[in-house]
């Protein structure tokens, strides 16, 4: 049987069985749903898109995947020098792996073993943010601050590498001040914060976070699993305030194929690029570069540039603001909207319990969690489909 993420099997209601996708759509037997979380934020350009599929097909019609150790593929060398071209700054040099925790792995492994290599034994400690998520895989775990993702780490106890601050300017500071000369990187996921609650922050703390590495020499990892592509209503924060490494997953394929990247500027690949072999990067996940996903890969961003995918992101916004303007209801704490991304979060979990199918009954695909519930739609999505989700979610309090 299927073992589903995040669910307890013995209690957990039966998943809905999809049996067709199409556009923004899933089908059950019974019924058709608008998915207003993306398949968990990956699939922009939504579901079985002509283009994206031919991609795929061209490519296993010569080969699906080979590995990246001692062999090389042209859609792989092609979506590197993409996205060297496309991202900001010195961002150059891709790492690939096969989903975004691994990706965080790697630049996690990359920030420590950049000063090990320059022998600066002691910046072993990272920054992170409060409320953070970053994967579920264990240092990602670490990194992450969510006790109900990661309560299985409290068997370890406090974690003596990681310390954990609020996006606030001061504690920012007071941190760099202390721990300094024991920093090797801060990681955050810049201006919003997806699983740890759909947090929104300024980005004046992520200016003052870069220079106060550029004052210590540390390193600002930027993971944009979810970020990135739009989803902020920036094409990538990156290209606000530019990081030593970001991390790309998700939509980079247009969420057809689990692939991610981790994207190192030129200093930080300098520093492993030398003659010492110790001093390599000695990492390597066995679909990394998969030729399928890097295929897919090229064609959802030739989507996202040619069919001006930041204005429909704006547009998502425009009639999410208008929609929800005026609305208010004493169990909401907080409405919060910013670019393809709107959260309702509640005052109590309980508040939630039974609006997945409540929304399943009239047509829309959604997932609350804890006390959050939230869309991140498909940024195809036509006005009457994303005013429905809307509307579904007002529907729950109007009750």
């Amino acid at each position: 049987m299927i073992w589903y993420p995040y669910e307890q099997m013995k209690t957990m209601n039966p998943p809905y069985r999809i049996t067709d996708a199409q556009g923004v759509y899933l089908y059950t037997e019974d019924q058709k749903l608008i998915d207003s979380i993306s398949s968990w934020w990956s699939m922009i350009h939504g579901y079985r898109h002509p283009a994206l599929t031919r991609a795929i097909v061209s490519q296993a019609e010569k080969f699906s995947h080979v590995m990246l150790g001692g062999l090389t593929h042209e859609p792989a060398r092609k979506l590197a020098e993409k996205l060297k071209n496309w991202l900001p700054g010195d961002l150059d040099y891709s790492f690939f792996s096969d989903s975004g925790s691994v990706a965080v792995e790697v630049a996690l492994k990359m920030a420590l073993q950049y000063y090990m290599n320059r022998g600066e034994k002691r910046r072993t400690k990272i920054l992170a943010l409060e409320y953070a998520y970053h994967g579920d895989t264990f240092k990602t775990m670490e990194v992450g601050d969510d006790e109900d993702y990661h309560f299985v780490l409290n068997a370890y106890g406090p974690s003596r590498s990681v310390i954990h601050i609020p996006t606030d300017i001061k504690a920012l500071e007071t941190a760099f001040a202390a721990h300094h000369e024991e920093l090797n990187c801060l990681i955050a996921e810049p201006l919003l914060q997806g699983a740890g609650g759909m947090r929104m922050y300024d980005i004046s703390f992520l200016k003052r976070a870069r220079e106060l590495c550029d004052h210590y020499g540390v390193l600002l990892i930027f993971d944009e699993v979810a970020t990135g592509f739009g989803r902020t209503g920036n094409r990538f924060v990156a290209d606000l305030v530019l990081p030593d490494i970001l991390v790309l997953g998700k939509a980079l394929t247009g969420g057809y194929i689990g692939h991610a990247v981790t994207v190192a500027s030129k200093k930080v690949f300098e520093g492993f690029y030398d003659d010492n072999p110790q001093h390599a990067l000695m990492h390597g996940p066995t679909f990394m570069g998969n030729a399928l996903a890097c295929a897919v890969a090229l064609k959802s961003i030739e989507l996202f540039e040619c069919q001006d995918y930041m204005a429909k992101i704006r547009r998502i916004e425009k009639i999410t603001r208008r929609e929800l303007e005026g609305f208010s209801d004493p169990r909401i704490r907080e409405i919060r909207i910013m670019g393809g991304c709107v959260c309702l979060e509640v005052k109590e979990a309980g508040i939630l319990k039974g609006y997945q199918q409540f929304a399943y009954e009239r047509g829309v695909f959604a997932r609350p969690f804890l006390n959050y519930l939230y869309a991140m739609v498909p940024y195809v999505i036509r006005e009457q489909e994303l005013v429905r989700v809307l509307d579904t979610m007002k529907a729950w309090f109007l009750r």
